[in-house]
């Protein structure tokens, strides 16, 4: 017997045979081995368009209809923008943030043997501030996020893998203009 359809008895699905002799298996629902059989579902492994008994993140959150899948197709389309929303953002609270800014001066070969001084900018910022202990906070919340979207792509589902490319083009249409690159006309000035 292949290992398919063994695992596919031990969670009470038959080989195709209506009269299969099989009793379907009563488990206690405090027993945690019995109990992840009672709950799991055979996971695609391609791209599929479908919306009956998709599983989105959590067991108790499962798609079956059309209108559930628009539905979840606008929300993970709105959390992939804000992941491109709040990673842009979280630029701009670092750069607004940074402190103790100090130039270092040092000397750089130059054309026909001379030296030039190049003057470099440093900028850091304190461990213990508001400011870092914001950006920790807003990281772990991008981690989380973008873990919940590499699952929800994981599915397989169509739908949702387009959602979440589609969010992620619109939140870096729509954020990231204005992280465009900044000349510091002054720059060269120290």
């Amino acid at each position: 017997m292949g290992h398919f359809h063994h695992v596919g008895m031990s969670m009470g699905l038959s080989s195709g045979d209506d009269n299969s002799t099989m009793a379907p298996s009563h488990h206690h629902p405090t027993s945690s081995a019995s109990h992840s059989h009672d709950h799991m579902m055979m996971m695609p492994m391609t791209f599929y368009f479908g919306f009956k008994k998709v599983e989105l993140l959590f067991s108790g959150l499962v798609i079956n209809t059309a209108g559930e899948m628009a539905g979840a197709f606008v929300a993970v389309f709105l959390l992939a923008m804000f992941y491109e929303g709040l990673k842009i953002a979280r630029e701009g609270l670092l750069r607004k943030s940074q402190v103790s800014i100090r130039y270092n001066s040092m000397p750089v070969p130059g054309p026909n043997g001379t030296i030039l001084m190049e003057t470099h900018k440093t900028v850091g910022q304190q461990m213990l501030s508001f400011p870092h202990l914001l950006q920790t906070v807003l990281h772990i919340i991008q981690v989380v996020i973008s873990y919940f979207l590499m699952l929800i792509f994981m599915t397989y589902n169509g739908y949702l893998c387009i959602a979440i490319a589609a969010g992620a083009g619109m939140g870096y249409f729509l954020f990231s203009w204005k992280k465009a690159v900044v000349v510091d006309i002054t720059e060269h000035c120290h």
